[in-house]
């Protein structure tokens, strides 16, 4: 497909392969946060579930856009990568798979629910702290920390927030609903009323549907790393880019920005940043070179910083005070970030497979884990939905605001959540919580550790 070295050509297909062997893995190590309420509510059989998570966390790929892919792609400067040789780059990329893999294994074969999204990023920090303090890198730039800190805290609110949300759900259901058929635990011989089997398939549904246009777009991400990588010339910017029709975009903008500040609306420091990072962007299309990599990754770093002007524009209030301003530099920049936020079809049908199929296999020890181990009885059917409820809703509104989530966490959260509801914090196991507890804390020093020691070794064999 691409024109590199046969030695280049294999490591290229063995990224490929371990990025789509990653996804697999996120599959069955999550899919039990979809099928575990359905299964032990007795609403779906266990193949059944899977199956139909499957498919759905396929579709959820497929519809999921690329703003999460984009968060992970920008937390490594892919730019400043390119200096290094292409050896060190396969190193760094090899630590990052190896070191999400081996941790997510790890958790999977102990049933310890664990996020996988926690563990990429750590794994992604690791080797972009060592590449910072590498002596040949005298600039010191290895990481996007304001990224970092943006994805570090949506990790951090999402669990709390699934908790919190989960025992508010739980009162508000018990305030409204009268059949409390809902509240008791299932019958092992039956399954439930048609009502609530529907509920809970539509709860399912959704959180299937929820990871994989999140979690997806992970391996999405980290794809375009690896194709940034060693196709810099095909991939660091989108092949439709225009030269003229980004000039017209920057030169609208430019224009919006200097007719509010002779309305005295913009102050003097603002402009000048603005004009600074317009005028950058003007020079790099002004020169061009679609057979340069530097020059494509000089155009796709000044977009990405023209956008991260102007959102200070756009949400400081009277800053730009009408309304058609506003949505005139909010078209425009859309346009300018075509160039740069783009993943190839192609590449969201792999993960959409890997991860689609990755759901039907190996699902069953976490599955136990979190419908026996979190509570000291079974999840009732209201716990059930509830936790799936909030999984679904706090997923789907990261992934709208761009930001990697953790299923796991939020799932987890949910059922010890809705379990709290019923019977107080006396309801959960303080053993499977403290595990839970444990690898939630542990997984980011890990994984730093274990990713920046492997691009140390890779870098010093490959």
């Amino acid at each position: 497909m691409f024109d590199l070295p046969t030695g280049l050509s294999f490591l290229l297909l063995l990224c490929i392969v371990i990025v789509c062997l990653f996804e697999f893995i996120n599959g069955f190590h999550d899919t039990a946060n979809a099928v575990a309420t359905v299964i032990y509510t007795n609403t779906l059989k266990p193949w059944h579930a899977v199956i139909w998570s499957g498919l759905w966390n396929f579709l959820g790929v497929l519809a999921g856009g690329v703003a999460v892919a984009m968060g992970i792609a920008n937390l490594l400067p892919v730019d400043v990568l390119m200096e290094q040789g292409i050896a060190h780059n396969v190193a760094m990329v090899m630590a990052i798979l190896v070191a999400a893999i081996a941790w997510n294994l790890g958790t999977w074969y102990f049933g310890i629910p664990c996020s996988s999204s926690h563990t990429l990023i750590g794994s992604i920090l690791g080797v972009g702290i060592v590449f910072a303090r590498l002596p040949e890198n005298v600039t010191g730039i290895g990481v996007n920390w304001q990224k970092a800190i943006d994805i570090g805290m949506s990790l951090l609110i999402s669990p709390l927030f699934g908790f919190s949300v989960a025992i508010m759900l739980m009162f508000i259901l018990r305030t409204i609903i009268q059949n409390k058929e809902i509240f008791k635990e299932p019958n092992p011989e039956g399954t439930p009323p048609t009502w609530i089997r529907a509920i809970l398939i539509a709860t399912c549904t959704g959180v299937s549907f929820a990871h994989g246009s999140n979690d997806g777009q992970k391996g999405v991400g980290l794809m375009l790393i690896i194709l940034m990588t060693f196709l810099p010339l095909q991939f660091a910017l989108n092949p439709k880019f225009d030269a003229l029709a980004a000039s017209a975009a920057v030169n609208n903008i430019e224009q919006i920005v200097q007719k509010n500040a002779q309305k005295g609306s913009i102050a003097p420091a603002e402009l000048s940043k603005a004009g600074e990072a317009i005028a950058s962007l003007k020079q790099d299309i002004s020169t061009f070179d679609k057979d340069n990599s530097k020059s494509k990754f000089a155009i796709r770093k000044r977009i990405q910083l023209l956008d991260k002007k102007m959102k200070v524009f756009l949400e400081f209030p009277g800053l730009i005070s009408e309304s058609a301003d506003r949505k005139q530099i909010k078209d425009n920049l859309g346009q300018l970030k075509t160039y740069t936020d783009f993943a190839p079809y192609w590449i969201v049908v792999v993960i959409a497979l890997s991860l689609g199929l990755g759901t039907m296999f190996g699902w069953k020890r976490i599955v136990v884990t979190i419908g026996e181990k979190i509570g000291k009885r079974h999840m009732t059917y209201a716990e059930g939905a509830t936790a799936e409820l909030v999984a679904a809703s706090t997923i789907g509104l990261s992934t709208y605001y761009g930001l990697p989530v953790s299923t796991t966490q939020v799932l987890s959260s949910g059922v010890a959540g809705g379990m709290v509801a019923s019977k107080g914090v006396k309801n959960l196991q303080a053993a499977t919580i403290q595990n839970i507890a444990l690898a939630w804390i542990l997984t980011l020093p890990v994984t730093i550790a274990l990713s920046g020691g492997l691009y140390l070794l890779f870098r010093a064999f490959i």
